[in-house]
C-alpha cells in the first residue's frame, strides 16, 4: 500500500477511460474519491439478477461495487433466501453510499452512489413497472 492509500486510487483510475487531457488527469490525481464526468458517452449497464442461492449474492454486490445498477428479482426465491439477499445488498448499498428502491413485489433496484433515483422515476416504476423505464 502506498502513502495515504494512493495505490488503491491509482488502480481505480486505471479502469476509468480518460480523454488524455492534462487538466482532467491533474484533477483526478488531486481529489480523493470517485470522479464522474457529466458529459461522458459511456453507457450504463443495468444488471438483472434472479438469485436462486445465497452464493450468488457476492457476484450481485460486485456489480454494484463496479458502479452498475442492479435489479434483483426475488419473486421466485423462498422467504429465507430473499431476506438474506436483501440484508446483504442493503448493507453493501449503504457501505458504498448508494440507494435502494423497492420497485415491485419482491423486486428491488440497487444503485451506486453515482446514480440517483429520481422521484418521477419512482412514480413511473410504481405505476407501470420497472421495465417501463426502458421503453421509449
Amino acid at each position: 500500500m502506498g502513502v495515504m492509500g494512493l495505490e488503491e486510487e491509482e488502480d481505480f483510475y486505471d479502469e476509468e477511460q480518460l480523454d488524455g487531457s492534462p487538466d482532467e488527469e491533474g484533477k483526478m490525481g488531486k481529489r480523493k474519491g470517485t470522479v464522474v464526468s457529466l458529459h461522458t458517452q459511456r453507457q450504463v449497464q443495468v444488471v438483472l439478477s434472479e438469485p436462486s442461492s445465497y452464493e450468488e449474492v457476492q457476484e450481485i454486490a460486485d456489480n454494484l461495487k463496479n458502479h452498475r445498477p442492479v435489479i434483483v428479482n426475488l419473486e421466485k426465491a423462498d422467504a429465507d433466501l430473499a431476506q438474506r439477499v436483501i440484508d446483504f445488498m442493503s448493507g453493501t448499498t449503504y457501505a458504498l453510499g448508494g440507494s435502494m428502491q423497492k420497485v415491485g413485489k419482491n423486486i428491488f433496484l440497487f444503485v451506486p452512489n453515482n446514480i440517483d433515483i429520481a422521484n418521477d422515476l419512482k412514480e413511473q416504476v410504481r405505476e407501470k413497472g420497472i421495465f417501463s423505464i426502458f421503453q421509449s
